[in-house]
C-alpha cells in the first residue's frame, strides 16, 4: 500500500485552528496555545498572512488574551502562579512574532529590489515631444527686438469697429478694401463691425490711449477674404510699428527698419524704399529686402509697407500734426518666415504637422 503524503496546512487553516481558551493555571493548555501561535507565525508567507495570524493569537479574542482576563477571578493564592505562566507564554509569542516580522520584511525588501530593478544599459523609450510653432517664436523674436529699443507692445480686439479699421486710417468711403470681397463683415452690417484686416486699428487706439511720445509695436492676427494658396491665407499675422514724436522724419523710419532688418537677417542685410501709396501714410513707401538665397538667384523681395503717418490719422488719434509727426510700418509674419527660413508653401504653416514645427526646434 502506497504511503500517503501529508499535505501541509495553509496559514489560514493554522489561524483557524485556534485552541480553546486555557485555564490560567493549566500549564499544558497554555503551552498548546503558545505552540499554535508559533506554528501560525512560522507558516505565514507574507506580512498580510502574518497580520491575520497575529490578530488570531494576540488579538482581543485570542485564547491567551481571554485567559489573561480570567486571572482576576482566581483566588489570591493562584493569581501569582497564573500571572507568571501567562506572562511568560505571551512573551514567547511576541518574541516569535517579532522574529517572523523581521524575516518577512527582509524578504519583501529583497523582492522589491528584484522586481523594480532598472537596467540602465537598456535602450530608452523616447517620447516624441512637440515644439512651439515657428510663427509664435518669430513674433516673440520681433517683439524682443523692439522692446530692446525701448518700444512697447500694444494689442487690440480682432473684431473691430469699422471706424477704427477704416475711417480713422483715412480710407475713403468708396475705397476697394471696404468691399465684401476684401473684408469679413460681422452680421448684421448695421453694427459696422469687421474682422480687422490689419493691426493698424491698434495704432489708432494707442494714440487715443497714450501720451506722446508714442513708440509701440502691434503684433496680431488679421483676416481677409483671400483664397488659401502657396502664398496667401485668409487668416494671417502681422506686426506693425508706430512712432509719434516731435521732429520724426523718413530718416528715422529708414534707420529703424535697417536696424530691424539686421536683427532679423544678419549684419549684411540691406533694405530699400520705393515710393508707393497708402491711405494712412504720406509719403508712403514699399519696403524691400535683399534676399541672397532667393529661388532663382539673389534679388530684392517686397517685405512690407511704411511711411510717415498721414496728418488725418494723427488728428483721428487726437494728436496735432502741426506739432508732432510720426512714422509707421507693417510686415506679415508668415511672409517674413517664408523668406527668412526658405519655407516654400504657406500650407506648411497652417496644417498642424508637428514635423514642420520640430524642424525649427526651440529657436529659429
Amino acid at each position: 500500500m502506497e504511503k500517503e503524503t501529508a499535505v501541509p496546512e495553509s496559514p489560514a487553516q493554522v489561524a483557524a485552528e485556534i485552541p480553546p481558551v486555557p485555564h490560567p493555571t493549566d500549564e499544558a493548555a497554555v503551552e498548546a496555545v503558545v505552540a499554535a501561535a508559533l506554528a501560525a507565525f512560522e507558516n505565514a508567507t507574507d506580512l498580510d498572512e502574518l497580520k491575520t495570524a497575529r490578530l488570531a493569537h494576540l488579538g482581543d479574542k485570542a485564547p491567551i488574551t481571554l485567559a489573561n482576563r480570567g486571572i482576576g477571578k482566581l483566588e489570591n493564592k493562584d493569581k501569582a502562579t497564573a500571572g507568571k505562566l501567562l506572562g511568560g507564554a505571551k512573551g514567547r509569542i511576541n518574541k516569535a512574532l517579532a522574529a517572523r516580522t523581521e524575516v518577512l520584511e527582509a524578504e519583501r525588501a529583497a523582492r522589491r529590489l528584484r522586481e523594480e530593478t532598472v537596467d540602465v544599459t537598456a535602450q530608452p523609450r523616447r517620447t516624441v515631444l512637440g515644439a512651439r510653432h515657428p510663427l509664435s517664436l518669430l513674433q516673440e523674436r520681433v517683439a524682443d527686438v523692439f522692446v530692446g529699443m525701448g518700444w512697447e507692445i500694444a494689442e487690440g480686439p480682432e473684431v473691430e469697429s469699422e471706424w477704427y479699421n477704416f475711417d480713422a486710417l483715412n480710407f475713403d468711403q468708396d475705397h476697394p478694401a471696404r468691399e465684401m470681397q476684401d473684408t469679413f463683415f460681422v452680421d448684421p452690417p448695421s453694427q459696422h463691425l469687421v474682422l480687422r484686416t490689419h493691426t493698424s486699428p491698434v495704432q489708432v487706439r494707442s494714440m487715443l490711449d497714450r501720451e506722446v511720445p508714442i513708440y509701440v509695436l502691434c503684433p496680431g492676427r488679421t483676416f481677409r477674404t483671400d483664397e488659401l494658396d502657396a502664398t496667401h491665407t485668409p487668416v494671417f499675422h502681422q506686426f506693425e510699428g508706430l512712432a509719434v514724436d516731435k521732429g520724426l522724419t523718413m530718416a528715422d523710419l529708414k534707420g529703424t527698419l535697417e536696424h530691424f532688418a539686421r536683427q532679423m537677417f544678419g549684419v549684411e542685410a540691406k533694405i530699400r524704399l520705393r515710393p508707393s501709396y497708402f491711405p494712412f501714410t504720406e509719403p508712403s513707401a514699399e519696403l524691400d529686402i535683399w534676399h541672397p538665397n532667393a529661388k532663382g538667384g539673389p534679388q530684392w523681395i517686397e517685405w512690407g509697407g511704411c511711411g510717415m503717418v498721414h496728418p488725418n490719422v494723427l488728428r483721428s488719434g487726437g494728436i496735432d500734426p502741426d506739432v508732432y509727426s510720426g512714422f509707421a510700418f507693417g510686415m506679415g509674419v508668415e511672409r517674413t518666415l517664408m523668406f527668412r527660413n526658405m519655407v516654400p508653401d504657406m500650407h506648411d504653416m497652417i496644417e498642424g504637422d508637428i514635423r514642420f514645427s520640430q524642424h525649427f526646434g526651440m529657436e529659429i
